[in-house]
């Protein structure tokens, strides 16, 4: 398996700044692309922004300008630094990753989420 532990949520006021990270385990894996999707109560989930492994990025246009995803693909880790936070970000931030096992094949692996909240 692949194990996926967020971390670096919280709370803090409008106009403040978060930096989540994401940290890939396990044996006998490579990383294609890594996701991070968010969700509030009674929304659905929703993509924030994605990075493959040559570092092409795409973001929401509600993250645009504010948000940078990056990855350390030595580490199996990925970052969203999060700038100029606004109430409607507050949210759970989720990982996801896909790539491949040795020798299984294809996988796809979510964390259990960290939670954001922008509030004053």
């Amino acid at each position: 398996q692949v194990q996926l532990v967020e971390s670096g949520g919280g709370l803090v006021q409008p106009g403040g700044s978060l930096r989540l990270s994401c940290a890939a385990s396990g044996t006998s894996f490579t990383i294609n692309t890594m996701d991070w999707y968010r969700q509030a109560p009674g929304k659905q989930r929703e993509l924030v922004a994605g990075i493959t492994n040559d570092g092409g990025t795409n973001y929401a246009d509600s993250a645009k300008g504010r948000f940078t995803i990056s990855r350390d693909n030595a580490k199996d880790t990925m970052y969203l630094q999060m700038n100029d936070l606004k109430p409607e970000d507050t949210a759970r931030y989720y990982c996801k990753a896909e790539g491949q096992r040795r020798p299984w094949g294809p996988y796809e692996s979510w964390g259990r989420g960290t939670q954001v909240t922008v509030s004053s």
